[in-house]
């Protein structure tokens, strides 16, 4: 296992370490925790002297702003919430900072939101600032931008913006630390004698079965939500980690050391393209199909007809991405509708001659062209 870890591990040039609230947050003093942030930024120098670029995605900013402002638990109206984002993101920033100058780095702050990465030229923007924060030296520190964002435009979770990032990035390994010593074959908390898990080749449905509990009063994620980033993260190709950030660093996991839980990779790597597709756009609608344009779509390549579409949800644009979901709502693909929700109902269920007829000569004949479409 050891081996394996070192072998997997060896020529990984560029990291994404995702830091979890409760890390972040001194639950006895309040406000942001200075130590830890020290200890993993003196890490993350250690991998800038080797040559590995690192990215880190923090939590915290609510948890720190609660802190600040005298708040025991989270609150309720999203106001709230974005106001003690506002508070705690500015002291969070300050710890990085002050970190990261006693260790010789610089950080750069980047806020995002789910629409930066269903627009695709928004998201190889990001990539692109990245990408320069990196070449210059600096250490990006991405977060949600809690203080705007809303339901319909939240990444959703720290979680799954790590493996979004993990992705556009390129990064052969995300750290995921938290409080926890990794996943274990059953709920630690509950069953004394629950059993590390040291590897997880696929994160399948028996691996998601293990998660249960949601996040505490300060953090949004339980361990459903990092089961999610680990698949998303590995079925594009990067190994991830899931370990306790108490007693764990980013660069004793990059040499190898056997803590946590590795989740391997996937052989196959998904293009940029189709990583954008598949894994990191936030789909703005769904429409189910019938079990003929399934099939269509798995087994024959085919571009998705109006024919075999029975139902719609949610108001999106020519342009924007979509889920496809089989009718009883399993996954099925991503792609960019070629018409507007509204279009897509006027003509469902038809066939092609009869599309025309109805949206006119010029209309595309494919709601979803095959080339703009990856299945899941």
């Amino acid at each position: 296992m050891k081996e394996l870890r070192k072998e997997l591990l060896s020529n990984v040039r560029r990291m994404v370490v995702k830091l979890g609230s409760r890390l972040l947050v001194d639950s006895e003093n309040g406000g942001v925790n200075v130590r830890t942030i020290s200890r993993m930024m003196g890490s993350i120098a250690k991998l800038r002297e080797k040559g590995v670029e690192v990215v880190v995605v923090t939590s915290g900013a609510v948890g720190s702003g609660m802190a600040q402002l005298g708040l025991k638990t989270k609150p309720e109206a999203m106001s709230d919430r974005q106001a003690c984002a506002a508070v705690g993101q500015a002291q969070l920033m300050l710890a990085y900072e002050n970190a990261a100058k006693r260790h010789g780095l610089r950080v750069g702050q980047i806020l995002c939101s789910a629409d930066d990465f269903r627009e695709r030229v928004r998201y190889k923007n990001i990539k692109a600032t990245v990408d320069s924060l990196l070449r210059m030296g600096a250490i990006p520190v991405i977060n949600e931008n809690d203080t705007v964002a809303f339901a319909e435009i939240k990444v959703g979770d720290n979680d799954k913006l790590s493996a979004d990032v993990s992705q556009f990035l390129g990064a052969q390994l995300l750290a995921i630390f938290t409080d926890e010593e990794g996943l274990f074959d059953k709920n630690p908390k509950e069953h004394p004698d629950a059993q590390l898990l040291k590897l997880v080749p696929e994160v399948d449905a028996s691996i998601e079965k293990l998660a249960a509990g949601k996040g505490s009063a300060i953090s949004t994620g339980g361990m459903a939500t990092k089961l999610a980033a680990a698949k998303q993260a590995t079925l594009a190709g990067c190994a991830v980690v899931l370990a306790c950030g108490f007693r764990e660093l980013p660069h004793r996991i990059a040499e190898g050391k056997e803590a946590g839980t590795l989740f391997l990779p996937a052989n196959r790597r998904l293009k940029s393209r189709e990583r954008w597709l598949g894994l990191v756009s936030t789909p703005k609608g769904r429409v189910f199909v019938d079990a003929g344009a399934e099939t269509a779509l798995r087994q024959k390549g085919r571009s998705l007809l109006p024919v075999g579409i029975v139902r719609v949800e949610g108001r999106f644009a020519a342009g924007d991405i979509v889920a496809i979901c089989s009718a009883d709502r399993r996954p099925v693909a991503r792609g960019v509708a070629s018409w507007s929700h509204d279009a897509l109902r006027r003509v469902l269920g038809m066939k092609t001659p009869e599309v025309r007829a109805v949206l006119g000569p010029g209309s595309p004949d494919e709601f979803v062209h095959r080339n703009n479409m990856v299945l899941l």
